[in-house]
């Protein structure tokens, strides 16, 4: 049986950076062995209420620790270039060698819209997340890179490379996704669920050519003094966080989620 570690979720969505920062140590010092960020411009719900920038936080959090590896989960293609991303996780993985992961998504319309560019369909996105990946790794490899596909990138090359590239994993909530991430992704991540059905997305992933490689879930819990505030703060939270992908990709803002969440 492969080793398992157990981390923490800095939720930017419900906390401050300057909070977080204090609790990612807090964490480390109980015993915590990775921590997870998501890199959101919104926030799921108006009473969440946050949303702070995850990249400037990772470098503080990082320095702030001594032990623990760091991942986030990023859409390239639209809010951001990938050679931007390819860059900002070059740097992180030089300072920190072998502390930093990221993994890599089609993305929400929540956050990618800010742009003003229009929202395409999931075989679009998943196209546009092969290209961002493959923009990605051939950057790593220190190549100039020019592309002219959905995403265009022209004569882009880094100077700043690490002495080892870090892992660079693909994010998928359905089994078809999953399958289709083990053929190209160092590893999969994936929401918690039924136990039948995570094995279901493990050998999903399996079979697209994922055998041996890492599987992380994030798994959402919620505690408190009693029974009833514990359940209140997780209906609180997490409740419009839990409807079909197909609705969850392609809403705009907190305030529609609010009404799904309110609604359902």
């Amino acid at each position: 049986m492969k080793p398992v570690k157990i981390g923490y979720h800095a939720s930017h969505e419900q906390f401050l950076p300057s909070e977080l920062l204090r609790w990612v140590v807090a964490a480390e010092g109980a015993g915590f062995q990775a921590a997870l960020s998501s890199d959101h411009f919104y926030p799921w719900s108006e009473q969440q209420g946050q949303s702070g920038f995850a990249w400037s936080w990772l470098g503080a959090a990082l320095q702030a620790t001594s032990r623990i590896d760091f991942g986030i989960v990023n859409a390239p293609g639209q809010r951001y270039h990938p050679a931007i991303i390819a860059q900002a996780c070059a740097t992180l993985a030089e300072m920190f060698p072998e502390r930093f992961w990221i993994a890599i998504g089609s993305g929400q319309n929540l956050n990618e819209h800010i742009t003003g560019d229009r929202w395409p369909g999931k075989p679009e996105r998943n196209a546009r997340l092969f290209e961002s990946a493959t923009i990605i790794r051939r950057l790593w490899a220190g190549e100039t890179v020019t592309t002219d596909g959905l995403v265009v990138t022209d004569e882009a090359r880094l100077y700043t490379l690490p002495a080892r590239q870090p892992l660079l994993l693909g994010a998928a909530v359905t089994e078809a996704t999953a399958r289709w991430i083990g053929s190209w992704a160092d590893g999969l991540i994936t929401t918690s669920r039924p136990t039948e059905e995570l094995k279901h997305m493990r050998d999903a992933f399996i079979q697209g050519g994922g055998e041996g490689k890492p599987i992380y879930v994030k798994v959402q819990l919620s505690y408190g003094r009693s029974e009833k505030e514990t359940r209140g703060e997780a209906l609180l939270q997490w409740r419009n966080n839990i409807f079909d992908n197909v609705v969850m990709t392609d809403l705009r803002t907190p305030a529609q989620f609010d009404a799904i969440g309110k609604n359902g």
